[in-house]
């Protein structure tokens, strides 16, 4: 019990109590699905709110036979998840990711392969019932000859001004939240990254185009092929996007970003 009165059990208790893996809780987080309170060592805390809610993704999932995405959009829409504080609302990337596959007539092994990744992981990674990090999804993109940005739900005109709520967010694996800053026929592809700690890209990736990141809040750590940079709150950097690169939040709080790629290859 904390010191506001409230009950909080870990994943694990969660997971026994529900009938549902860690990793599904996890999965099922993000997607929006749950927001667990956070220790200071990150471990996640779930209150008898959270249960209830997981209990009856659950039963949607075992009983209606809905997937992740959809069991998502009918809780907000009967209002048991509330929106991030931003507004913002997020991209399910697996329906856009199987109709790229379908429409190529590729099979889920052939892409798999290609992207190094299992025929079972890009199963649920279409059914929305699984995250890719963004070295998968760059890697996705460039079997597909495409890029990151045709995974947004971008498809609305382009406007100068964008206020937080109609941000388009795509969430890049556990922990690393992406929110597309300005869309259409540009030549800068700007974005907010929001990256938890201990969260990262994944493996390195590369592409065309130069970059520019802006450090709002926290910290990040960024390798360049052979060479690692520390990067504080208040710090720039600036880069080649071909020369193979990888990053991680190295520290305890959320790292907030401003990151601009230009030409949008990425």
């Amino acid at each position: 019990m904390s010191s506001d009165g409230q009950v909080y059990l870990k994943i694990g208790e969660v997971a026994r109590l529900v009938g549902i893996s860690p990793s599904a809780i996890r999965a099922w987080e993000a997607l929006g699905l749950t927001r667990p309170h956070r220790t200071r060592s990150q471990y996640r805390l779930y209150t008898h709110d959270d249960i209830r809610l997981l209990k009856k993704a659950r039963y949607l999932r075992k009983v209606r036979g809905l997937n992740a995405a959809a069991i998502v959009q009918m809780l907000k829409r009967e209002g048991s998840i509330q929106p991030d504080a931003n507004g913002a609302a997020g991209t399910t990337v697996g329906p856009r990711l199987r109709r790229l596959r379908t429409r190529r007539g590729r099979s889920l092994a052939q892409v798999a392969a290609a992207a190094g990744i299992s025929v079972g992981f890009l199963s649920a990674l279409e059914r929305s019932q699984m995250s890719a990090s963004v070295g998968t999804l760059r890697r996705l993109a460039r079997y597909y000859h495409t890029n990151i940005l045709d995974f947004f739900d971008a498809t609305e005109l382009n406007t100068r001004l964008v206020r937080p709520p109609r941000r388009k967010v795509l969430e890049a694996g556990p922990g690393v939240r992406m929110e597309l800053l300005a869309w259409g026929n540009k030549v800068m592809e700007p974005h907010l990254f929001r990256i938890k700690p201990k969260a990262g890209s994944g493996e390195s990736y590369a592409h065309e185009g130069e970059e520019f990141l802006f450090v709002l809040r926290g910290e990040l750590k960024i390798a360049l092929a052979r060479e690692e940079y520390h990067l504080k709150r208040g710090d720039s950097f600036y880069f080649e996007s071909a020369t193979p690169h990888c990053w991680k939040n190295p520290g305890r709080t959320e790292t907030w970003l401003l990151w601009v790629n230009t030409p949008p290859t990425f």
